[in-house]
């Protein structure tokens, strides 16, 4: 029966970068899911009979979320819904789906990276028919539609088996629940020399480890790796999926991801790793006692594109978030391509990727991708790795250091301090801003600064302008300085500080980063006065 429900509108519905991310308890409310859920609708046009695309990472709370939305999605008019076996989708499987099925859209159920559990976090964005998460035009009309809803309309009905593949109905919608895995496999095996892998992971010589920190690729990973490209058995780390994550914090990083770490850097360290996400779009990549930064490894991604088949052909271009290293930089001047520089957000690579202008793209924040999707996508950044070790037979440290030399390093880190009250956050963004002005051509240490903005940006494809992305300081050395305040938590806010020197002397690649960094870290104390306006002596995680 189709039931049209009161309601009052919840002030704190805006999206953030990656959708409306709160607390489980916050979501659990009476009618908050189901509010946000019908703003989306609401703000969407010409869906009636299409098809919609739903799933999520697992974690807690995704399948009561699911079967709600299915409900929404019946009264409200879609036709056809496709929904992964228990409620699973991978994020870069949602995009291929999508993409696939030619939908109308698709809701993600996912906190990305942050912590699962009862207590932990929950979130849902909803993407577009291109595979991508929606614009910013439609992120602002939906938090606008959920300022003034008065009502959402629901079919009040059992619950669909989510975990029997097939078909059955939910009033007039079609609901299918499909393999979540099969799909994107077939996808990603498309693209790489996969013939080529699995020479080199069965030779009895390369060692490899992946972790799928118990969120959604443990799945995707033992499929690929063990049972498709041939790794041992084992090879896959904490791939059973779990509603908190094992009690972890599904974060690809050298902090969040201590036993992947502990192996690579251990004295019988496999020749390659790999870590995901909660929602699988997120990558870390090591070698044997080797760390790759995530710029560094969209560089060497792109430097090396062409031994992949599905890149032979050469890239169209790349881009990168602002904050992002600028090594990629480098190689588009060396390959005569254009790079573009985009504020945070996978959606701002949607349209370049649309029009034709790029091939690959990545974020500091351990995301890269392809033409191939149009979200971020951990696995496939894995077999891009893989195929270039098998194509070129060097280690991961062989193979950076090299391109190190060819275009020189640009030594990387992001110092996040956690949990600031907001008024604080915004006190030390305020007051950067009012320095703007005054910056050009001071003197901090050996740095002279060049420029200093808070980056805009113009879409080259759609004319759109987004402002306050983040405060910018250069200096005539090449190095930068980067300040902004991060949209993916629950709790306060997250400053983030970019701290990036360029070194094109062979002779000090090999500095500890720390020590290569120092006055950089200085100087963004000193400019931003961290420690007065957060009262932090140290940053919460360092990447």
């Amino acid at each position: 029966m189709l039931q049209t429900i009161s309601t009052q509108p919840f002030p704190d519905q805006q999206p953030g970068t990656s959708g409306l991310r709160k607390k489980v308890s916050v979501f659990q409310q009476p009618h908050y899911l189901e509010n946000f859920v019908q703003s989306i609708f609401d703000s969407l046009e010409g869906f009636e009979g299409k098809t919609l695309v739903v799933g999520g990472d697992g974690r807690y709370y995704n399948r009561v979320a699911v079967q709600i939305i299915l409900k929404l999605a019946a009264a409200n008019g879609f036709g056809r819904v496709l929904v992964g076996r228990d409620g699973i989708l991978s994020t870069p499987a949602t995009s291929c789906i999508i993409r696939k099925n030619q939908a109308f859209g698709g809701i993600i159920l996912s906190a990305s990276h942050n912590p699962g559990g009862a207590k932990g976090d929950f979130g849902i964005k909803y993407n577009s028919g291109n595979g991508g998460p929606a614009p910013e035009t439609l992120t602002a009309a939906i938090f606008a539609q959920s300022q003034r809803i008065r009502a959402y309309k629901i079919l009040a009905t059992p619950d669909v088996d989510l975990h029997k593949l097939g078909f059955s109905k939910l009033g007039d919608l079609a609901v299918e629940v499909i393999d979540p895995v099969n799909d994107y496999t077939q996808l990603l095996e498309s693209l790489f020399d996969c013939d080529r892998i699995r020479e080199l992971l069965t030779n009895g010589q390369f060692r490899l480890c992946i972790d799928s920190m118990h969120a959604v690729t443990g799945a995707y990973a033992h499929r690929l790796f063990e049972q498709r490209l041939g790794a041992a058995l084992g090879t896959v780390q904490n791939g059973e999926s779990l509603e908190d994550f094992g009690g972890g914090h599904p974060d690809p990083n050298l902090v969040y991801a201590p036993e992947l770490v502990a192996r690579l850097f251990g004295d019988t360290a496999p020749d390659f790793g790999a870590a995901f996400d909660g929602d699988g779009d997120r990558n870390m990549i090591l070698g044997r006692n080797f760390f790759v930064t995530p710029s560094d490894s969209l560089a060497v991604l792109a430097a090396n594109a062409t031994l992949v088949p599905d890149y032979r052909a050469g890239l169209a271009g790349i881009a990168r978030s602002m904050p992002t290293s600028q090594a990629a930089d480098r190689v588009a001047a060396h390959l005569g391509i254009d790079c573009y520089e985009t504020p945070t957000g996978w959606k701002y690579f949607g349209n370049l990727l649309d029009a034709g202008k790029i091939t690959l793209c990545g974020e500091e924040s351990f995301g890269t991708g392809s033409n191939h999707l149009r979200e971020k996508d951990g696995l496939w950044a894995a077999l891009f790795w893989l195929n270039i070790l098998a194509v070129r037979q060097q280690s991961v440290a062989a193979i950076v250091q090299e391109h190190w030399h060819t275009f020189g390093r640009n030594y990387y880190a992001r110092h996040d301090y956690e949990g600031i009250d907001s008024d604080r956050a915004d006190a030390l963004m305020n007051h950067l801003h009012t320095l703007l002005p005054t910056l050009k051509g001071k003197q901090f240490r050996s740095h002279q600064v060049s420029h200093c903005d808070d980056f805009s940006y113009t879409d080259p494809v759609d004319g759109s302008v987004s402002t306050h992305q983040g405060i910018r300081l250069g200096f005539t050395n090449g190095s930068r300085i980067v300040f902004r305040l991060s949209g993916t938590g629950t709790e306060g806010a997250t400053l983030r500080v970019y701290l990036e020197r360029y070194e094109p002397n062979a002779g000090n690649h090999t500095l500890n980063l720390p020590a290569a960094l120092q006055d950089l870290i200085a100087i963004a104390a000193e400019v931003a006065q961290i420690h007065a306006f957060t009262a932090r002596t140290s940053p919460t995680v360092i990447t």
